[in-house]
């Protein structure tokens, strides 16, 4: 299966989508300006060179709209570059629109404002550099443009007055719209890290459980071999009594299931770390393993209730996923056994299974930390069942949730990626 390229949603790469956005709007402002001033106010100033340069800035703007497709990542230096070309082209303009005369000077800001949040130290100071340069080029070599200085609303209120205002207004939106868009997005990125970091804290507690599972069942090996030969001793000297052969080989038996057990974990293993999940038809999966699970709880009473009925959706499964479904149904039986409603619904993108039983419910005080730490419902329990089943789950790409029914009982939800037929897994 192709990986979706993630260059695009890089932070640099966003930034450069906004700075050409803002570019788009601010330039394309200029260019209104220049119009409204030369045909209503009468501006005298040299119009094809100033056209032109709004012209270049724009082709700038495709060529950089075109970059923005191609799989490369946006670096440090690339953005520097579209920041200096910015404030290159905003001196040719402000040179043939009347210099530091012109309101619109104080818009050096704006890539000045942006360099400083989104660049490193150094570079953020060359942008810092390259607009005071600029600006004190034009305050001594520009284009005079003579209406500037003359009234337009009343003597006291001229047209480079009224300039700078809408240069505060522009510059005031702009800065708020891309401040406010760069801290989001780096909101979202810790948000991002600190789920991975507390996926990785959950791999770990998990590897640890398997580590000790195997160490355990190691261990166990031995006592269990010590047993069965003690127990074949024992059933050899009680040949005289029934009752006693009887029971030995009842524990013989039980011995023997140990055995069968550890050695089956040790195989499911070995085969579940080799396997690729399978498509299976969601419906039938979920009947199948009910099916299984009953042959294992004959104590329950259940209804199963099939939601959805547009489509017929597939999921991503494995041995792993299977057992998870079965701890959460045992915990439900192990509430109440009676009257278990499982529930199968789904959506375009997801495939809901509710679990709902007739117990006494989760406790407000350990509802929060239910599968992340081991902590259980039971009062007998460890809680590692239900952490398990929490990490597979969301290694599947879904998620485990436990309300409190208003009716009585716990509702467990598990919510998994819907798969697409045909797709590699």
């Amino acid at each position: 299966m192709q990986s979706p390229l993630p260059l695009p949603l890089s932070t640099p790469n966003r930034n450069l989508v906004r700075l050409t956005l803002i570019r788009g709007i601010s330039w394309t402002g200029f260019l209104g300006a220049i119009i409204f001033g030369i045909e209503v106010l009468g501006f005298e100033l040299r119009v094809i060179p100033a056209i032109s340069v709004i012209v270049a800035m724009g082709l700038i703007n495709i060529v950089t709209w075109w970059r923005l497709g191609r799989p490369r990542a946006v670096t440090n230096i690339e953005y520097l570059l579209h920041l200096l070309v910015e404030i290159a082209g905003l001196a040719m303009l402000f040179y043939y629109t009347g210099g530091a005369t012109n309101p619109f000077i104080s818009y050096y800001l704006i890539p000045v404002t942006i360099a400083a949040a989104t660049l490193p130290w150094l570079y953020a100071w060359i942008v810092a550099s390259a607009a005071m340069a600029c600006y004190t080029f034009l305050m001594l070599f520009y284009d005079r443009v003579p209406q500037m200085s003359h009234g337009l609303l009343s003597p006291d209120i001229s047209l480079h007055v009224l300039g700078m205002w809408l240069n505060f207004g522009l510059s005031a939106g702009l800065v708020t719209f891309f401040i406010y868009k760069m801290a989001l997005a780096l909101r979202r990125r810790d948000m991002a890290l600190s789920r991975t970091r507390e996926a990785v804290l959950r791999n770990e507690q998990v590897l640890a459980v398997a580590t000790q599972a195997a160490g355990t069942a190691h261990e166990l090996g031995t006592p269990l071999s010590t047993m069965a030969v003690l127990l074949n001793e024992m059933r050899h000297d009680a040949a005289s009594n029934p009752g006693l052969e009887s029971d030995i080989d009842l524990l013989r038996q039980q011995v023997d299931t140990c055995k069968s057990r550890l050695q089956h974990l040790v195989a499911n293993a070995d085969r579940r770390r080799l396997a690729e999940p399978e498509l299976r038809n969601a419906e039938e999966w979920l009947q199948q393993l009910v099916q299984r699970w009953l042959v294992l709880r004959p104590d329950v009473t259940h209804r199963i209730e099939i939601l959805g009925r547009r489509g017929s959706p597939e999921l991503a499964v494995d041995a792993t996923l299977e057992q998870a479904l079965m701890n959460l149904l045992n915990n439900a039986a192990d509430a109440n056994p009676d009257n278990i409603l499982i529930c199968l619904d789904w959506n375009q993108e997801e495939v809901i299974v509710d679990i709902r039983d007739h117990g006494p419910g989760v406790s407000m005080s350990i509802a929060d930390q239910l599968g992340d730490t081991f902590v259980s419902t039971k009062s007998k329990g460890m809680g590692i069942g239900l952490f398990l089943t929490h990490a597979t789950i969301n290694r599947f790409g879904g998620g485990v949730s436990l309300y409190n029914h208003e009716e009585g009982g716990t509702l467990t939800e598990v919510k998994l990626p819907r798969a697409i037929a045909g797709q590699a897994v």
